[in-house]
């Protein structure tokens, strides 16, 4: 499918893709004034279905993004997840999709403020396999960019111009030879990778970094902790992390709404448990895939169906 011809919502209205026009001076590009999320749907084909993931999750935090910037939404979350499942329709979608839902300031003009700026509304859907090739796991670097701090910007919040601090981290680690990079605090703590949070096992027991190391709150991150929890029986501890500790990890792995579980094989060219798939990290991403694909009842209620002439949960 060309990406001119997909069938997108602007400014109150459905079109297509190269009618959708953005200027030059809008605020939210050139001050980088605006909020996102990414969802993905996932086919199942079996069934002839595509499942969208936890719709309502991201569209309140989407809400939650747009509040900091004082941006009003034009929908609520349940009509937002309605006008997702009739775009990915309109589209006839028969693979794996991601969907990029965006709020912006809208004004043509030069000056810096959120106040006195009218808002705008997008989304737009696009096929989408992987976000890594998931035959094979990371070899990660940590960045010398640190991870923004709170008191700077939002962190807990997708706005678009702070992910040049994600940009600038994942840059330096490809052109370095890594895979992903991963971000330390201000403090020095494990923060996250450019666009993933990061889980680490040791000793049988899941630890990720908590709300207070500046990471995005995920949430496949807290989809991960649930089925750590219920389906494989594993403690789940929120703390810091440091740095060695990656190292001296007997598993590692990274998890994004986008990327979904991704393992890491090394740190700094230092191999994890071995520079192998470890044991619980191939059982979540296992587990993860058969919830997202409709095959684990128990979590139909994350799943809202785009073929089933409704937007009501999967059943």
């Amino acid at each position: 499918m060309h990406l001119g011809d997909l069938t997108v919502y602007h400014d109150g209205r459905l079109s297509r893709y190269d009618d959708a026009k953005v200027g030059l001076l809008t605020h939210g590009l050139q001050y980088g004034t605006g909020c996102f999320e990414g969802i993905r749907g996932f086919w199942n084909a079996r069934e002839e279905e595509l499942y969208l993931l936890q719709l309502a999750d991201h569209y309140d935090r989407l809400a939650q993004s747009a509040r900091i910037l004082m941006i009003e939404l034009p929908l609520s979350t349940p009509q937002l997840c309605e006008l997702t499942a009739d775009i990915c329709r309109r589209n006839a979608f028969r693979g794996d999709v991601y969907v990029r839902p965006f709020a912006y300031k809208a004004n043509e003009d030069i000056g810096v403020r959120l106040h006195g700026v009218k808002d705008a509304f997008a989304m737009v859907a696009i096929p989408f396999e992987r976000y890594f090739d998931t035959n094979q796991g990371l070899k990660v670097g940590v960045s010398s960019w640190r991870r923004i701090d709170d008191t700077m910007a939002p962190a807990r919040a997708k706005i678009t111009g702070t992910y040049v601090n994600s940009a600038l981290a994942k840059s330096e680690a490809v052109m370095n030879g890594f895979d992903e990079a991963i971000m330390l605090s201000a403090e020095g703590h494990v923060s996250e990778g450019s666009a993933e949070n990061v889980f680490m096992v040791r000793r049988g027991v899941l630890y990720t970094p908590d709300p207070s190391q500046n990471i995005l709150e995920g949430v496949t991150r807290r989809a991960v902790i649930t089925l750590a929890k219920d389906e494989l029986g594993l403690d789940v501890v929120e703390r810091a992390l440091d740095r060695s500790e990656l190292v001296v990890a007997d598993e590692l792995f990274i998890t994004g709404s986008a990327a979904g579980i991704q393992w890491i094989e090394s740190v700094d060219h230092r191999p994890i448990g071995g520079g192998v798939r470890g044991p619980i990290a191939g059982a979540m991403i296992d587990t993860y895939d058969r919830a997202i694909r409709g095959a684990l009842p128990q979590y139909h209620s994350w799943l809202t169906r785009t073929y089933a002439g409704t937007h009501a949960a999967a059943s």
